[in-house]
Parts: C-alpha cells; sequence; structure tokens
C-alpha cells in the first residue's frame, strides 16, 4: 500500500509548477547547462579537416565507434571538443570503485562520511584527467595517421589536441557535478541523455527514408515501431518492480501508554543498479579500441583484427559486452546496498523480518533474496542492451535503436520526473506550514 507522500506526490500537478519558484531556477539552470553542452559538441577541434572526419568517421562507423558517437551526442561524428564526453569520468568511477574493496585507505575514506566522499572524488577526478589524457593523444595519433584530417601534423597539434579533449572532459564533469548541486537530476546522467536524445530524430528520419527507399520494409518499420514500444513497457515495468519484505516491530510501552507493534516493507529493487551497468561496460570497451578505431581504415595487423572482433553482431563483442553488464549489476548492486548494515539498522531499532533471527541471519537473508532478484535484473539489463546488436548484425538496422539508449533515456527521464515531483512536493509542504503559521499568529 502506498504512502501518504506517495499518494500526495502521485496526484501532484505541473500547474503548481508556475508557484513553485526554486524548482523554476533549477529547470532552467538544467536546461541551460545541457544547452551549453550541446554547443560544444559543434565546435571542431583546432587544426583538423571538418570533411576528412566525416569522411574517416562514415568508414569506420561501425562497432563501438557508433555507440560511443550516440553517447557523445554526434560529437565523435565532428571531432568536437567534447568528443571524449563524460566517458573518462565514467571509467575513473570505476577503478576508483573497484579500488575500494582491495585498498584499506580508500575503505577507510568511504566509512567516513561526507569528508571521506570528497576525498574519493577528488581521486576521481585525477583519475579522470589522467584517462582523459591518453584517450586524447591516442586520438591524436590517430587522426594524423589518417590521411589527410590534419593540416599541419606534429608535436603542437597533438598538444593542443590533448588539451582541447581533456579541457572539455573536465569542463563536462564540472557542468555535471552543476546540473547535480543547483539543477534537477543526476549531471552525468543528464548530459549523456542528452546526447543520446539528440540523436533520436536524425535515427527516425534516417529509418523512414531508408523506407521510401526500399531498403527497409514497411512490415519492418512497423515491426521495429511495435518492438520500440514494447522495449518501454518492459523498461518501465522492470524498473519500478520490487521485492518487498516484512519487516515487523514489537510492542513499545512509553510511559503508561502501549503502542501496537507497526509493520513496513524493506524495498528491494529488481533492478538495483539501474543504468551504471550498461554504461560501465560501454565506457570499458570504448578505453581500448579508441585508437584502433580512428586508425582501423588504414592500418592493418592486430588493429584490424580488434576492429573487426569488436564489431556489431560478433560473438567476442557480444559475449564481452553481456558479462560486464552482468559483473557490473552485482558489482554495483553490493556497493550502493549492504545487506549486513541493513540488518544492523533494523536490529538497533527493534524491527525484524518474521521467522528470521535478527543480525547475521537477518543479513544472509536480505543477501540471498538481493542475489536472486540480482540474477533477473542482471539478465534483463543483459538482453535489452544486446537488442540493438542483433538488430544491426542481422537486420542491417544502420543506427542504435533501443537497447542501452534507450534504458538510459528512459531511466533519466523517470528519475528526474521523479525528482521534479519531489521538489514540488516540498514546495507543497512549505506552503501548508507557512499557512498553518500564518493561522496561529492570527489567533494569538
Amino acid at each position: 500500500m502506498a504512502s501518504a507522500a506517495e499518494q500526495l506526490a502521485a496526484n501532484l500537478n505541473f500547474g503548481a509548477l508556475a508557484k513553485a519558484d526554486e524548482l523554476k531556477k533549477r529547470i532552467w539552470f538544467t536546461l541551460g547547462a545541457l544547452l551549453v553542452y550541446r554547443l560544444g559538441t559543434y565546435i571542431p577541434l583546432p587544426g583538423i579537416d571538418p570533411g576528412a572526419v566525416a569522411d574517416m568517421f562514415n568508414r569506420n562507423s561501425s562497432g563501438i565507434l557508433g555507440l560511443f558517437n550516440t553517447f557523445a551526442g554526434g560529437a565523435v561524428e565532428r571531432m568536437a571538443i567534447f568528443a571524449l564526453n563524460i566517458m573518462p569520468y565514467i571509467s575513473a568511477s570505476i577503478i576508483v570503485q573497484l579500488m575500494t574493496t582491495v585498498s584499506p585507505h580508500l575503505e577507510q575514506l568511504k566509512k567516513e562520511g561526507e569528508q571521506g566522499r570528497k576525498q574519493i572524488n577528488q581521486y576521481t577526478r585525477y583519475g579522470t584527467v589522467l584517462l582523459a589524457t591518453v584517450q586524447a593523444y591516442g586520438i591524436a595519433v590517430g587522426l594524423e595517421g589518417s590521411g589527410n584530417v590534419v593540416l599541419d601534423p606534429g608535436l603542437f597539434f597533438r598538444v593542443s589536441t590533448v588539451i582541447t579533449l581533456v579541457g572539455g572532459t573536465v569542463f563536462l564533469m564540472w557542468l555535471g557535478e552543476q546540473i547535480t548541486q543547483r539543477g534537477v537530476g543526476n549531471g552525468i546522467s543528464l548530459i549523456i541523455f542528452a546526447g543520446i536524445v539528440a540523436s533520436f530524430p536524425n535515427a527516425i528520419a534516417g529509418m523512414l527514408e531508408l523506407g521510401r527507399q526500399g531498403a527497409l520494409s514497411t512490415p519492418l518499420i512497423l515491426g521495429l515501431i511495435i518492438l520500440l514500444v514494447g522495449v518501454i513497457v518492459v523498461i518501465v515495468y522492470v524498473e519500478r518492480a520490487q521485492r518487498r519484505l516484512l519487516i515487523q516491530y514489537p510492542k513499545r510501552q512509553m510511559g503508561n501508554r502501549m503502542f501496537q507493534g507497526e509493520s513496513s516493507h524493506l524495498p528491494l529493487k529488481l533492478n538495483t543498479a539501474g543504468v551504471i551497468p550498461p554504461i560501465f561496460a560501454s565506457s570499458l570497451l570504448l578505453l581500448p579500441v579508441t585508437v584502433a578505431n580512428f586508425s582501423a581504415g588504414d592500418a592493418g595487423g592486430w588493429l584490424g583484427t580488434v576492429t573487426a572482433l569488436l564489431g556489431h553482431g560478433q560473438p567476442l563483442y557480444l559475449a564481452f559486452y553481456a558479462s560486464m553488464i552482468i559483473f557490473f549489476a552485482f558489482f554495483y548492486t553490493a556497493i550502493v546496498f549492504n545487506p549486513k548494515d541493513t540488518a544492523d539498522n533494523l536490529k538497533k531499532h527493534g524491527g525484524f523480518i518474521p521467522g528470521i533471527r535478527p543480525g547475521e541471519k537477518t543479513a544472509e537473508y536480505i543477501d540471498y533474496v538481493l542475489t536472486r532478484i540480482t540474477v533477473v535484473g542482471a539478465l534483463y539489463l543483459a538482453l535489452v542492451c544486446l537488442l540493438p546488436e542483433f538488430l544491426i548484425g542481422y537486420y542491417s538496422i544502420p543506427f542504435y535503436l533501443g537497447g542501452t539508449s534507450l534504458l538510459i533515456v528512459v531511466s533519466v527521464t523517470m528519475d528526474t520526473v521523479s525528482q521534479v515531483q519531489g521538489h514540488l512536493l516540498a514546495h507543497q509542504y512549505e506552503g501548508l506550514i507557512k499557512k498553518s503559521k500564518l493561522r496561529g499568529s492570527r489567533r494569538r
């Protein structure tokens, strides 16, 4: 049964937005920041020929490079200053979170609360700069080896390219943090969301054009639209699905009054990790092949082999992608939800699961249930994210439709809308408190 707060949030009307001045400022700030990001995806790197870059991208747009371009909002095919996007930051976050499980120093910082979190975020920023520098230098070398793309190859071009791309990534990292603090929603997720949504009109127009030319049959286009709607329904259903564990609290006596024991629920999401696993998996797959994709047109040997193996529908790519999604689903779930801490908190407040002994047995039971539902959530993520690979590999659909992109768009939209509802709910409560204070002062 939904709580009173959930019922009130569900009944909130966005007409109340006109009175929520603070929320309107946050929304306008978020939109302005995303507009700045989109403008940056159209500013090319200095010292390159945009036409030659477009031709090179068309020759090498298959495989991971196409997905990278989708996440970057088209910045890769234009070789813009935001071509690296936010991916180095995500890769650095993965490395730092992995290190917290093996490094006593980082594990101690994690337990120190807000101060420790700030220090870990600082390490993540340092790692972002390091990874972005390596990737930017690889892109600069790859561009120089790709024919007539670079107008004046040499040390100056490499240095300027590294500074520009690293500066673009650091700026996006800062912009994402500002959106999280001063806007609405998670800034990093919204930046990726904006890049993906920006590619949707071209994808739809391309699909209709292929249908007009006869390359795609009308039944296939209708089937794709039905599949798209079906995937959205499945994503919404699974993202909202929960396994609720019954929590019972004993009777309490306060003074001369005896309070009846209460019951509540511990909600365990079917997909606790959210969109993090596919983003992590994509960023790690992008990391080693950044240079290979840009130089595959002119280089043979192992670079060409790597690019071929990591193409759409290739068994090695599908196996790597699915395995990493499943791994990060369990890994990130273990990071964000600790059954032992939850069991200790329940025991501290007198709560218990009926039929389960408080303490260690409760932690084992929660971990048992969480592991079982995470298996379902991980398989769901893998299937949804591999969907566009099968469409591209077996039906020659020349763009990304559904899968990772759709999962990110739907999940980020749901999260942002819930945060907007939360702000509206807080604004409504503030209004009720002010009215009650005014009535109290009038009575006096």
